[in-house]
């Protein structure tokens, strides 16, 4: 295990912040989680001061609920902007961010918003180390509440490597560690999931444990670049990518157990 650090966890009480933080204690680190049930708001920049007084590294695995690119990119961006200018401050070494595979040539939504965000961190004064990330088993059921109308659930037609939240927190934890890892570099690392699926499939297994009766459509994006990305491969991890279990099957009937 590497020396013990204080870290910083943005989003710590989120889907992957959570994961984030147990990692961080199971290796002995000293973790100060930061959202706004700790009074801290990376959006407007309170409370931060005091959060990061003392911190070496920041992982910033904050997210938003909305999939609108305009509104998804002022967060992302108003985060990157005051952490940066905390941080700075308050003598942080090293920011890592979490990111999403494939998304270079999105125009559209949340993952327009997600490189927007990529842009942002990697343009502020604390050397910064990006992990990009398939798509979270949990992120399915996020899908499911964005895409449903009436009885039918409606999705994006893509092809993915659905990857635990679990796996991606352990990816950027050993990415705070490493003591080789200062700032930015091309390529980025990338975490994915064992094996490629279809995300209708994913959602239908979701839905047939827990309501059988909604049905799913998978829905092809108009623009013709963005339908490429999404059905075309263009999310899938990259040959040096890190594989981590488990399957979503297998995640999905560990959480029903």
């Amino acid at each position: 295990m590497s020396a013990e650090k204080k870290i910083a966890v943005a989003g710590a009480t989120g889907r992957l912040g959570r994961h984030v933080a147990d990692v961080l204690k199971e290796r002995g680190h000293d973790v100060v989680p930061m959202s706004r049930a700790t009074g801290v708001d990376i959006v407007t920049g309170a409370g931060l001061a005091d959060a990061l007084a003392g911190v070496d590294v920041v992982i910033d695995a904050a997210s938003t609920p909305s999939p609108d690119r305009q509104e998804a990119t002022e967060f992302f961006t108003a985060a990157a902007r005051n952490l940066h200018e905390a941080g700075q401050k308050a003598g942080v070494r090293r920011m890592v961010v979490v990111s999403i595979i494939g998304i270079d040539g999105s125009t559209t939504g949340y993952n327009a918003a997600k490189l927007e965000h990529e842009r942002a961190v990697l343009a502020g004064p604390v050397p910064t180390r990006v992990l990009r990330a398939a798509q979270f088993h949990e992120f399915v059921e996020q899908l499911v509440q964005w895409g449903r109308q009436g009885d039918t659930v409606y999705v994006p037609k893509m092809r993915t490597q659905l990857v635990a939240a679990r796996a991606v927190a352990e990816a950027l934890v050993d990415l705070a560690e490493a003591e080789d890892a200062p700032g930015a570099r091309a390529p980025f690392p990338e975490v994915a999931g064992p094996r490629e699926e279809r995300l209708e499939d994913a959602v239908r297994l979701l839905l047939a444990r827990r309501e059988p009766s909604v049905k799913v459509a998978a829905v092809s994006d108009t623009d013709d670049s963005q339908r490429e990305l999404f059905e075309g491969g263009g999310l899938l991890p990259g040959a040096g990518a890190r594989l981590a279990g488990p399957t979503y099957e297998e995640w999905v009937a560990a959480e029903a157990a």
